[in-house]
């Protein structure tokens, strides 16, 4: 058995650094029989490629690795945040501008929740900064029907059990009272789905409004809604140390 290494990378891999897709999603795409290696459809991602191979998706070559980029763009309540909606529902890339390359989100935002959505066309970067181990912070204000004290929201400092499910520690601060619902502040490092909704309705609480304004080093600020702003190379730098240069 040959042990000479490999020439090239996984084609997920290339698939991802040239902004198609991420890695999982590279996986789907080839079991749907959408990729094609040098003229021939892929029926494994256990393969590896080199920059002479011809790869295609959906019948358009996949060119060469695009320089990193990362957007802010204020994500509406009303869209989902996938490629293609099985409900046929609207997403969140039938609305972007025509003018922005082929992008990924950093994660997701649920049908119903707004603000901040990180979008970029390398793959790599949105998994890196999905990874509970990169340490980003995501905050929200959160708008929630019912009643609760400070002291109760400092108890999911310790994190919490539900369903069987372990949600690492979120800090959350009471920030006024609006009728019969609250504002909160709410800030955590794990975002899984539907998490604040879920740890929320298992307090006694009812979301009805839900604001990402932050996540990690890169803010919502005043970026109206539905609005796309291109982070700067300068700031990507500074914020992940030349990692994605």
């Amino acid at each position: 058995m040959s042990t000479e290494p490999q020439k090239g990378e996984r084609i997920a891999k290339r698939l991802a650094r040239a902004g198609v897709c991420s890695r999982r999603d590279a996986e789907r795409l080839i079991a749907d029989g959408r990729v094609k290696l040098n003229g021939e459809i892929l029926a494994s991602p256990a393969i590896n490629v080199t920059e002479a191979d011809k790869i295609e998706v959906d019948g358009n070559p996949v060119g060469e690795k695009e320089p990193t980029r990362l957007w802010r763009y204020h994500k509406p309540k009303g869209l989902v945040t996938t490629h293609r909606d099985e409900k046929g529902r609207a997403t969140i890339f039938d609305r972007l501008p025509g003018n922005l390359p082929r992008v990924i989100s950093v994660g997701r935002l649920d049908l119903t929740s707004e603000g901040l959505l990180l979008l970029t066309n390398n793959g790599e970067l949105a998994r890196h900064l999905e990874l509970p181990a990169t340490g980003w912070t995501r905050k929200y204000r959160v708008r929630a029907f019912g009643r609760i004290t400070q002291e109760r929201l400092d108890s999911l400092k310790n994190g919490i059990k539900i369903d069987g499910v372990l949600y690492a520690g979120i800090e959350a601060k009471l920030e006024r009272e609006q009728g019969a619902n609250m504002w909160l502040e709410m800030s955590l490092r794990e975002g899984k789905n539907r998490e604040i909704r879920k740890v929320l309705e298992f307090l006694g609480l009812q979301v009805n409004r839900l604001i990402r304004v932050s996540y990690g080093p890169f803010h919502l600020g005043q970026l109206g809604e539905g609005a796309v702003e291109e982070v700067s190379p300068k700031a990507i730098d500074a914020a992940l140390g030349n990692k994605f240069s």
